[in-house]
Parts: C-alpha cells; structure tokens; sequence
C-alpha cells in the first residue's frame, strides 16, 4: 500500500520532504504520460465533488480535467447551489458525502473549515485554496521549479517572493522551505509582515528564511522571483489604494531583474495577473494609477510577464499534473 492512501492533503506541513519529491515524481510521470497518450485510467469507478465556495478559473479547471482524463465522475458545488455552512454544519456535511463519493475537494474561505470537514470525512479531502493555505499550487511551482533546474537540486535554490506575505501563497512557501531546505528570501514593507510576534519571532530566528523590507538585501542572486496580486481574494476593495501605496515600490520590472544580478532568473506568479493596463484600469481612480506610475502593470509590468524570464504559464500548465498525483495516490492502495 502506498504512503498516501486514504490521506487528507489539507496543508504541505502535513507530509515530509520524503512525501514532497514522492509527490512530485508521480506528478511528473503522470504529465510525460499524458503528452506521450500513454495515461492509464484508473478512476472509471470513482466520484469527486469540488466545493467551491470561492471562485475559480484554473484550479477548477485543472481538478476537472484531472477528473476527466482519469474517468473519474464529478460533481461542482458553489456557495449558491448547496446548503453548506448555513443550513447544514459542515461537520454533518463531511457525514453526508463521505457516504456517496470517494473524494472531497474544498476551496473556501478558512482552513478551519476544511479541518473540520477533514475530521468528519472518512473519505480524502483536498485543499483547492483557504485564506491560510494554497498547498496544491506550490506543489505546482515547486513541479515547475524542478523542470527549470540546471546543477542545482531544489534544496539548493534561492527563491525571493515579493509583496503581501500576509497570504496564503507566502504561507505555504514557507512551509516548503521548512520541509524542503531552500533558501526563502520575503520582501515586504513591515507593515504587511505577519502581525502575530510569536510567528514573526520564529520566522526571523529560521535559517533558511530571511524577511527584510529592503529589496537589494533580499533579492541578490535569486534563483526565482514569485509575486501575487496584491490584494488577495476576499479582502475589501476598498484596500486598494492604500494597498498600492505601500507595495508600489515593489513592483516586478525590469530594473528589479537586473538587481539580481542573475541573468537566468526566473519569475513567477500564481495568477491572475494584473499586468495589463486596459484589464485593471477600470478597477482603480486613473489618479492613482498616475501618481505611483502604473500605466505597465500593477505587481507585474507586461514587460517581464511575457519576457524569456517568465515561467508563469508552465506553473499553471503543472497544476493539473499535481492534482492528478494526489487524487490517484489518496485513492488507490498501491504504490502508482
């Protein structure tokens, strides 16, 4: 029987380092047999649900399409077509569903949520995304990382991410870098460091990682580069400005790039993007946008987003691959 049969995959902290590159083997089997049409299908008998209380474009799709590719049947709920959380505990929804499908995916709101659902489920259920923790998109990046990697393993990489590190994506990069062992630099103005001191005291005192408010400490010979919007799902718009007035600085451009002094870096971002002036300008007062020159991009320019630097895109290509890999390994009682 394999290691992961029959397990929750709520948070990387959850698995070893062992379990990570396991994990991303499978992954990356599964996606060179789907480019070569040699995928087996092993989930003919199968049916998942996808909760989504949050919207979705590329994590739904990617769990679909993993679902689809492997025969397996699915069902789609969002917060208007299910009674869950309101009308019906989640603790008796684990009960209900656990009795009639073989997997629970949950994307919501907070990672108390899942953890409740996971107690009461006798079935797997996977993490799609909380406000604390995004587990399957860095086993993507970190997929992604790997198939970038020339004479040097992924413990050995300096990965610099950039911006709001109050957030789920820089949450669980941490936890990678804690599993791992690769150096995680976290560039943020203070005021958006993690407001917890118990937290920040641990964080400061771990030697793989490094936070500083400065960017030319933070970013010298950086292997990959990883920003997010900023201005995460769920928090009010009303954040924006003040938001862009602390982070504006922080912008991914071309000049940060050179700062690196590392002519191979890579940069990432988990999207969606907000690179495109004709795509957010509707979203913010052109006066903003004027006063901290935007008119190239908000965390991003357009510039570095399509450059040779961007490996942006096969992050999201690779996420289907990892969703696959936990899905068959949860499910299936053999090694795959």
């Amino acid at each position: 029987m394999n290691q992961f049969y029959n397990r929750h995959f709520l948070k990387l902290s959850d698995f070893s380092k062992r379990d990570i590159f396991e994990l991303l083997r499978i992954s990356l089997k599964l996606k060179n047999d789907k480019k070569k049409n040699k995928e087996i299908k092993k989930l003919y008998n199968k049916n998942i649900i996808l909760i989504f209380e949050k919207e979705s474009t590329r994590t739904r799709c990617s769990f679909e399409i993993a679902c689809y590719d492997q025969d397996a049947k699915i069902t789609y709920l969002d917060k208007h077509n299910s009674h869950i959380g309101y009308k019906e505990s989640i603790k008796d929804t684990a009960r209900i569903l656990s009795q009639i499908y073989d997997g629970i995916v949950f994307r919501g709101k907070s990672q108390k949520d899942i953890e409740i659902l996971s107690q009461y489920s006798n079935i797997p259920v996977w993490n799609g995304l909380t406000k604390e923790f995004h587990p399957i998109q860095i086993l993507a990046d970190l997929l992604t990382i790997q198939e970038y990697l020339i004479n040097k393993s992924l413990d050995k990489i300096i990965l610099t991410y950039i911006g709001d590190i109050n957030n789920n994506i820089a949450n669980s990069l941490i936890e990678a870098s804690l599993i791992i062992g690769f150096r995680l630099n976290l560039i943020s103005p203070k005021k958006l460091w993690p407001n917890n001191n118990t937290l920040l005291n641990n964080l400061l005192n771990q030697d793989k990682i490094f936070i500083t408010d400065n960017i030319d400490e933070g970013i010298n010979n950086t292997d990959f580069i990883y920003t997010d919007v900023w201005l995460s799902m769920g928090e009010s718009s009303k954040l924006w400005e003040s938001r862009i007035h602390d982070l504006h600085i922080y912008q991914i451009n071309k000049k940060l790039l050179l700062k690196t002094k590392n002519k191979n870096v890579k940069v990432m971002h988990c999207l969606p993007s907000l690179h495109l002036y004709n795509h957010y300008k509707k979203y913010f007062n052109n006066t903003i946008i004027s006063k901290y020159n935007l008119f190239n991009g908000l965390e991003i320019t357009d510039e570095v987003f399509e450059s040779k630097n961007s490996i942006i895109f096969k992050q999201s290509e690779n996420k289907l691959h990892v969703i696959k890999a936990i899905i068959l390994l949860t499910l299936l009682k053999n090694k795959y």
